[in-house]
């Protein structure tokens, strides 16, 4: 039985990745390029509940498929929750993980209050109905960045409970433990139950 096609709102391969090894018994995950979409999305929304959904809703309307976007982003204390939506965007339009991430670590400087957590939105349309699903992981921002592997903001960010870095983990580490890893969760006990 061919598997039903679930668009995935991101040109970021890393996070279709994620999911699609969560999701991938399930659906077939498609990303905007799978689908050919090279559209410049809006992302105006000023939570990352609208942003999600405006992604989704996008893509729904234009391509009939049924869709998923996700809005996550970086939530430090110190910094009165900023780079929040903008995380991806935090140094400038360019969305230059790098500089972004070296925009936090001077920001905060020697600010104690190092507190931060990482927040993901989905919003799932599927036949016509919009779904949400959230996930976050309380940590703490590092002086410094550590760790090669992961994304964003990872070499900087050490999940509660742990003495390493997002980016020192493998990816199964992480998805257990992972803002994103807890949405599509959530995400994916609401299809599994759909299915039954």
């Amino acid at each position: 039985m061919d598997k039903k096609v679930l668009v995935f709102a991101t040109g970021n391969q890393h996070k279709v990745q994620e999911v699609s090894q969560i999701l991938g018994d399930i659906y077939e995950i498609k990303s905007l390029k799978d689908i050919g979409c090279t559209d410049d999305i809006p992302e105006t929304g000023l939570t990352f509940e609208e942003n999600a959904f405006q992604k989704a809703s996008y893509l729904n309307k234009k391509y009939g498929y049924d869709c998923m976007a996700e809005d996550s982003g970086l939530v430090v204390d110190g910094l009165n929750g900023e780079p929040g939506i903008y995380s991806a965007r935090y140094a400038g339009p360019q969305r230059d993980d790098e500089e972004n991430l070296h925009k936090v670590l001077k920001e905060l400087g020697e600010n104690p209050v190092r507190s931060a957590r990482y927040k993901s939105v989905i919003a799932l349309i599927s036949n016509g109905k919009t779904f949400y699903f959230d996930g976050k992981v309380e940590g703490e921002i590092l002086n410094k960045k550590v760790g090669k592997g992961g994304f964003g903001y990872d070499p900087i960010f050490q999940p509660k409970g742990y003495k390493i870095s997002f980016a020192q983990m493998d990816s199964e580490e992480k998805n257990k433990i992972s803002h994103r890893g807890e949405a599509v969760e959530k995400l994916v006990k609401f299809l599994k139950s759909k299915k039954n």
